[in-house]
């Protein structure tokens, strides 16, 4: 299962039905579940664990030490769940001592060509980066999100679950969940009702999500007051999560 021109370390842990494809290196310190497949070319580099399943395509580095100037060769860890696939020449680099020291990664993720996952960030589960997507270090992606290609987005920004960029966003603040958002800067253009629907979200929960976001973007209330008004009138989950990934904001929502 493994080509005879790969190298992988003894201090490599594979799992017995893992393919390893021609010229791939794989370091010590590394883990890959069972049923993984990993293209030729590739790149892993330790401390890492990939989960099962994992599927990953040529000119990939996975695991690679940071681009943070203050990181000085610590043991930082980059650690990804199940049934992740990684496309051509995608970048995915380990934490540093400065945070939690781990790139943390959920499972059932798409990383679409030459995206970039720096270090520290925390991404969820179902989540899409299309092609050339950059995220700077210690973004935070809620399950289910998606950013379109070609889009950044800054240090330390959170985006919400089930929210969706458009190509080529230029993001700088933080995206509340269920928004839509697109531009440079970039903007909130509503709910993202199509997604919700294929997601299953009742017609209740859509109904009260409308509220709320004419609420936070245009009824010209404060924020406070906006949040307010939504919880006075909604117990539901949506709701909740909708008021947290807003009340939780360290660099302020997109407005």
């Amino acid at each position: 299962m493994i080509h005879p021109t790969a190298i992988v370390d003894p201090g490599a842990c594979l799992a017995d039905d893992v393919e390893v494809g021609p010229f791939t290196v794989i370091g010590p310190d590394v883990e890959i579940g069972a049923g993984s497949r990993i293209g030729s070319h590739v790149v892993i580099k330790g401390p890492t664990r990939l989960g099962e399943r994992t599927r990953i395509f040529q000119f990939a580095s996975v695991g690679e030490d940071c681009q943070d100037k203050k990181y000085a060769g610590e043991p930082t860890r980059l650690v990804m769940g199940d049934d992740n696939v990684v496309r051509e020449g995608v970048t995915l680099h380990r934490g540093t001592i400065q945070d939690r020291a781990e790139t943390t990664i959920g499972s059932r993720n798409l990383f679409m060509a030459y995206a970039h996952v720096g270090h520290d960030c925390m991404i969820g589960d179902d989540c899409i980066l299309a092609n050339q997507v950059t995220l700077a270090g210690h973004v935070t992606l809620g399950d289910f999100s998606i950013l379109g290609g070609l889009s950044a987005v800054h240090q330390f920004c959170h985006f919400g679950e089930h929210a969706m960029a458009g190509g080529g966003s230029i993001i700088t603040k933080d995206t509340p969940a269920y928004v839509m958002i697109n531009g440079n800067p970039a903007q909130v253009h509503g709910l993202n009702l199509i997604g919700l629907r294929r997601r299953g979200f009742s017609n209740e929960a859509l109904k009260a999500l409308g509220d709320a976001y004419r609420l936070v973007y245009r009824q010209g209330l404060t924020v406070e007051q906006a949040l307010s008004t939504i919880r006075s009138r909604y117990s539901l989950p949506e709701t909740e999560t909708f008021v947290a990934s807003i009340e939780e904001s360290s660099r302020g929502i997109i407005r």
